[in-house]
């Protein structure tokens, strides 16, 4: 697949295959995040569950859809993985308990892990992980888009740009999981919890933003070889 096979399925935004991968991605996140969050928070709040009974129920959710997911179409929902994730470190850090810096650091603990995960796919995967999570975006359960999008790996200039996002992904994320161990053990608790909240927040936006602008060069760059 070549950069001009690229570049025509990245300017297509309205294309029905592409409405049909955001509605894929949306009722995934509904699924996967929407749901389990407010039960999570009924069960908190309104039937007095422990924080540990209420995660290890919403955790459910995402496995019973990775189940059928791999059922149906061979594959992982990541959505449901990352969320699973998610909740894993929390059981995981409510389970060791321990003194109140261990709680500013808990919220890090998925996003230190997810960083990890992107950099060790670098080399342990065969490709890395925010080709799955781009192929999940932009292609839903869309076999043409599937195909094409798996094809694009064989672009030399494609397969930089996904290890790229990758690196950069993984360096964001452990950056600002070791930001917040710090700010735990040297900053008073109440300033070492807003902080810690506002520096996520802060990567997160960054860290999309670049992405986004990345993605958006590297299409203008493609449509330009394309016309030459």
């Amino acid at each position: 697949m070549n950069d001009s096979a690229f570049s025509k399925q990245s300017t297509a935004p309205t294309s029905p295959t592409l409405k049909g991968a955001l509605r894929s991605l949306i009722l995934s996140l509904l699924i996967n995040v929407g749901f389990p969050l407010l039960l999570i928070y009924i069960l908190t709040t309104y039937m007095h569950t422990s924080e540990f009974i209420a995660l290890s129920l919403a955790s459910l959710v995402p496995i019973v859809d990775s189940v059928v997911e791999i059922l149906r179409h061979r594959r992982l929902d990541l959505i449901a993985v990352f969320f699973l994730l998610g909740t894993s470190t929390s059981i995981l850090a409510l389970v060791l308990g321990g003194p109140i810096q261990l709680l500013i650091i808990r919220e890090s603990f998925f996003s230190g892990a997810l960083g990890l995960i992107c950099l060790l796919s670098l080399i342990v995967f065969p490709r890395p992980l925010m080709f799955y999570v781009g192929r999940q975006m932009l292609t839903g359960n869309d076999p043409v888009r599937l195909q094409r999008f798996n094809e694009n790996w064989q672009n030399p200039t494609m397969r930089a740009s996904h290890r790229l996002v990758t690196s950069v992904w993984g360096v964001a994320l452990i950056g600002e999981f070791l930001v917040r161990i710090v700010l735990a053990l040297t900053l008073p608790t109440t300033i070492a919890f807003s902080l810690g909240s506002t520096i996520l927040t802060i990567t997160l936006a960054a860290t999309f933003f670049w992405t986004f602008v990345y993605i958006a060069r590297m299409r203008r760059k493609l449509a330009a070889t394309e016309t030459k």
